[in-house]
């Protein structure tokens, strides 16, 4: 899968190519968002497209957190569907990261 990136000064913009992140594409989404992770140390992940995830792309997800937390770095995540937003509440994800209703809105939130 093709994790397409845009640098806006600082902050690399990721979006979530696929429509459901889950157990069948959570591996290949982790293998390929790990570049990007490495590259960037201010990343937002623009879920626009994504419609359904499951606990294993959740973790992938988390995982890329815990990647950029580890070198100084932070993960905004924006443009989540309904669905997606639910998932992320009833595992109490949503206290964990920082989620913004905008790409412009998390690109902001990295601005001292």
């Amino acid at each position: 899968m093709e994790v397409a990136v845009d640098q806006i000064g600082e902050v690399g913009v990721a979006e979530v190519p696929v429509d459901e992140l889950d157990a069948s594409n959570a591996p290949e989404f982790k293998r390929d968002i790990t570049p990007v992770v490495e590259k960037n140390k201010k990343l937002v992940l623009d879920m626009n497209r994504l419609h359904f995830v499951d606990s294993s792309g959740l973790g992938a997800i988390l995982s890329c957190l815990r990647q950029l937390s580890a070198k100084g770095g932070d993960l905004k995540l924006c443009c989540m569907s309904k669905q997606v937003k639910a998932a992320f509440e009833l595992v109490r994800m949503h206290r964990i990261f920082d989620i913004y209703p905008t790409r412009e809105e998390a690109i902001r939130a990295f601005e001292p």
